[in-house]
């Protein structure tokens, strides 16, 4: 399954509260953090609602082995 990179690269002061929490359920606390998560369509959706705040890279297949 493809994986995607999320990076923060904006800051969270005076950003709403919902905004807060869909940064902080991304895995994300520090900026220019980056965390590697699943492509699923409940990540698609919160890089979604915060896309100004996070910079998204699409890595290939990840071979198991």
């Amino acid at each position: 399954m493809a994986k995607l990179k999320i990076t923060l690269i904006k800051s969270l002061i005076g950003r709403p509260e919902k905004q807060r929490v869909v940064v902080r359920t991304l895995g994300l606390r520090k900026m220019n953090q980056t965390v590697v998560q699943e492509d699923s369509p409940a990540i698609r959706g919160m890089v979604a609602k915060v896309d100004f705040l996070l910079r998204v890279e699409e890595l290939g297949e990840v071979e198991q082995a």
